[in-house]
C-alpha cells in the first residue's frame, strides 16, 4: 500500500515525501550537481586511464590506479541515467531490470573506488616506510590480489541491489521511481544491514587504513628531514575526498535507517550527488601520487596541442 513506501531518505509520511520527492532539490539542483560531475569527471577519468594503460610502467601502483580509473568511469557512465531520471521529475522509464543495473553499479563502484584509494594508500606506506620489505610484499602478484579483493566486494556489494526491487510505481504524483521509493519493510530488514556492512567494511575501515597509511608516510619523511610538501597535497586530496565527498552522504543514510529519522531525504539526495565528485578528485591524486603520471599527461597533453597547432597550420596554409 501507500502508507508502506519511502525512500530510502524518506520519511514515513506520505504528504511531505511527495513534496519533497518533486522539490526543485531533486528535479533541478541534483541533476545540475550529477552533470557537473559526468562534465568534468569522465573526460579527465578517461585520459587517466589512457596514460596508465598506454603510457606507464606496468608496477604495482600503476595496477592499482588502473582499477581505481575503471571503477570510477564505471559509476560515471551511468550517471547521464539519473541525470535524466532526476530531470524528468524522478520518473523511471527505462524499466526495473535497468534501474537495478544502475544503482547497483552506482554503489558498487562507488564503495569500489573507495577500496582501490585505500589500496594504493597501502602501496605507497609500504614503498616510504617500509622500503626494504616493500621489495619483496610490493609486487605485481600482490597488486592482482589487491585488485581481485576490491572487485570481489564490487560484485558482493552489487548483489542485493540487482536481485531486490528497485522501481515503484506512484499514484500521486504519477511517477515510476528508481531506488526512491521501496517498501518499509524491505527497508529496515534488508537494507539496514546492507548499508551498515557497506560503511564499516567499504568506507569506515579503508578510511582508518588511509589515514594510518598517510599519517605515517608524513612522520617517516619528516624524521629523515626530506620534503613533504608533496606528500601533504595526496594526503589532502584523499581526505577531501572522504571528509568533504563521502562522508556526509555515508553518515545521514546510517541516522535515517538507525533512527528512522525524519525529513533527510533532501540532505541526503544532495550529499549523494556531492559524493559523485570523488571521481573527479581522483585524476588529480594520481597527479599527485606518481611522477611518472605526471610527466606522461604533461606529454599527452602536449602532443595534443602539438598536433591541433599542426592541423591549424595545415587548414591556413590550404587557404
Amino acid at each position: 500500500t501507500e502508507s508502506n513506501l519511502n525512500s530510502p531518505t524518506l520519511t514515513q509520511k506520505p504528504n511531505s515525501d511527495r513534496k519533497s520527492i518533486r522539490s526543485s532539490t531533486t528535479t533541478l539542483y541534483l541533476p545540475v550537481l550529477y552533470l557537473l560531475a559526468f562534465i568534468v569527471g569522465l573526460p579527465s577519468n578517461l585520459l587517466a586511464l589512457w596514460v596508465l594503460v598506454f603510457r606507464t610502467k606496468r608496477l604495482p601502483s600503476t595496477t592499482l590506479l588502473i582499477n581505481l580509473t575503471v571503477a570510477d568511469c564505471l559509476l560515471l557512465l551511468v550517471l547521464p541515467f539519473r541525470i535524466v531520471y532526476h530531470f524528468r521529475g524522478n520518473n523511471w522509464e527505462l524499466g526495473e531490470p535497468f534501474c537495478r543495473v544502475v544503482m547497483a553499479v552506482f554503489y558498487g563502484n562507488m564503495y569500489g573506488s573507495v577500496l582501490c584509494l585505500a589500496f594504493v594508500a597501502l602501496d605507497r606506506y609500504m614503498a616510504l616506510v617500509h622500503p626494504f620489505a616493500a621489495k619483496t610484499l610490493r609486487s605485481q602478484r600482490t597488486a592482482v590480489c589487491m585488485t581481485a579483493v576490491v572487485w570481489v566486494v564490487v560484485l558482493a556489494a552489487m548483489l542485493p541491489l540487482l536481485v531486490s526491487q528497485q522501481t515503484f510505481k506512484l499514484n500521486e504524483p504519477n511517477i515510476t521511481t528508481c531506488h526512491d521509493v521501496l517498501d518499509s519493510d524491505f527497508q529496515q530488514n534488508f537494507l539496514l544491514p546492507y548499508f551498515v556492512t557497506l560503511f564499516t567494511s567499504c568506507f569506515l575501515l579503508p578510511f582508518l587504513v588511509i589515514l594510518y597509511c598517510h599519517s605515517a608516510v608524513l612522520h617517516t619523511l619528516l624524521a629523515e628531514g626530506k620534503r613533504y610538501g608533496h606528500a601533504v597535497c595526496v594526503t589532502v586530496l584523499v581526505l577531501l575526498v572522504f571528509i568533504v565527498c563521502l562522508l556526509p552522504s555515508n553518515i545521514l543514510l546510517l541516522i535515517h535507517y538507525i533512527k528512522k529519522s525524519d525529513d533527510l531525504y533532501l540532505p541526503y539526495m544532495f550529499t549523494l550527488a556531492i559524493s559523485t565528485f570523488n571521481s573527479c578528485i581522483d585524476p588529480f591524486i594520481f597527479y599527485y601520487v606518481s611522477a611518472e603520471f605526471r610527466e606522461m599527461t604533461r606529454s599527452a597533453l602536449s602532443c595534443s596541442r602539438e598536433s591541433e597547432y599542426k592541423m591549424s597550420t595545415r587548414s591556413t596554409a590550404d587557404i
